[in-house]
C-alpha cells in the first residue's frame, strides 16, 4: 500500500512547539485508536489525546478528517509517526478484506466496523509492547497504566515535554534487567516482575531475536515469544499485533471470548480470517465494550 502523508500544513505554535496538520484522513479517530486497549501511555480527554511515544510527548487534536499533532515536526511525522498511527495504510482496502472474511459469519462485523470506524492499529516499539502486555495479565487498564507510569518514572529517561512538564521514556530492557526483582518491587506488579525480567534477559541475550520475529512466519514468531516465561498465546498475539504489526493475529481475551460466544455460537475458524484479522479483533473488541458501557458497564480487564 502506498504511503499517504495527508500533510496540509506544519510549523510551530506561538510557544515554539512543532506541529503538523493533516487533512482528509479517512477511517481515523485518535480517541477510538487510543481507547481500545492497544497501548497504555495515552489519555483520551475532551480536548484531545495526549501521551508519550518513542520518547516524545504528543497531543492529537481532531475535527473530523482534520488532525493536528502537536509535539512533532513534519519530518518526524513522515519518518516515524505516520507509521506509528497506522496512517501509511489503506484502511478502505483493509475493511473490504475484513468484510469478505468475516461477513460469511453474519453482519455483526459490519456493525462493529461502523461503531469503531476510526480504529487503526498502532506500530509500537516491540519491547514496550511485549513488556506492557506482560504487565497487562489478569489486570485492569487503570492499574496497568499506573504500573507502567511508575515504572517509567523510576527506570526511564526523563525529558521535558512541550508543556514544560517532565515525562519519562519507557524503560529499556537493560534498565529493567539491571533493576532486578528488588528494583521492580516498588512498582507493585507482583508475579509479573519475574516474567518481565525473563523477557528482558531473553531479548538482550538474543535468545528471542526481535529482527527474526519481524520477518518470521506467524507460527515461528509466536513460538519465539512463547519461549518467554509467563507469555501465553494472548500476550504473544497482542505483542505480535501491536508491536510487530503482524495484522493476522487475533488475540482472544475475556472480551473476545464473550464476542465469540455471543455472536458466533456456531463457531468461527480463527485460522482462516485473513491478513487483517487483528484489525477486525479491535473493531469487535471496541464494539462489545461500547455495548457493555451503554448497558451499565463493568471493569475493563485485559
Amino acid at each position: 500500500m502506498n504511503k499517504t502523508s495527508y500533510i496540509s500544513s506544519f510549523g510551530k505554535t506561538e510557544n515554539g512547539t512543532d506541529f503538523v496538520t493533516l487533512s482528509g484522513v479517512p477511517y481515523f479517530s485518535a480517541a477510538q485508536t487510543f481507547d481500545c486497549g492497544q497501548c497504555f501511555r495515552f489519555d483520551v480527554t475532551e480536548d484531545g489525546v495526549s501521551g508519550v511515544a518513542f520518547g516524545k510527548l504528543i497531543k492529537i487534536e481532531q475535527d473530523g478528517e482534520n488532525v493536528t499533532i502537536i509535539g512533532i515536526s513534519a519530518d518526524e511525522y513522515e519518518e516515524k509517526f505516520a507509521a506509528y498511527l497506522g496512517l501509511d495504510e489503506d484502511y478502505g482496502e483493509i475493511r473490504d478484506d475484513i468484510g469478505a472474511h468475516f461477513g460469511v459469519y453474519g453482519d455483526v462485523i459490519y456493525k462493529a466496523m461502523e461503531c469503531a470506524n476510526g480504529i487503526r492499529i498502532l506500530r509500537q516499539d516491540p519491547w514496550e509492547a511485549l513488556a506492557s502486555f506482560i504487565i497487562s495479565q489478569n489486570n485492569n487498564i487503570p492499574r496497568i497504566k499506573k504500573i507502567i507510569e511508575n515504572m517509567s518514572a523510576g527506570l526511564g529517561e526523563p525529558f521535558v515535554g512541550f508543556d514544560g512538564a517532565t515525562y519519562y521514556s519507557f524503560p529499556t530492557a537493560r534498565a529493567v534487567l539491571d533493576a532486578g526483582a528488588e528494583g521492580l518491587a516498588p512498582f507493585k506488579m507482583g508475579f509479573r516482575a519475574r516474567y518481565l525480567l525473563d523477557a528482558a534477559q531473553k531479548y538482550l541475550s538474543g535468545e528471542v531475536d526481535f529482527c527474526k520475529v519481524f520477518t518470521a512466519a506467524p507460527e515461528e514468531a509466536e513460538t519465539a515469544l512463547l519461549s518467554i516465561c509467563g507469555v501465553g498465546k494472548k500476550v504473544a498475539a497482542c505483542t505480535l499485533l501491536f508491536g510487530f504489526h503482524k495484522l493476522e493475529f487475533f488475540p482472544v481475551d475475556v472480551w473476545i471470548k464473550r464476542v465469540l460466544e455471543k455472536y458466533y455460537p456456531g463457531g468461527i475458524d480463527l485460522c482462516a480470517l485473513g491478513a487483517y484479522a487483528g484489525v477486525a479483533q479491535q473493531y469487535l473488541f471496541y464494539y462489545e465494550r461500547y455495548i457493555a458501557a451503554k448497558s451499565g458497564g463493568e471493569e475493563d480487564k485485559k
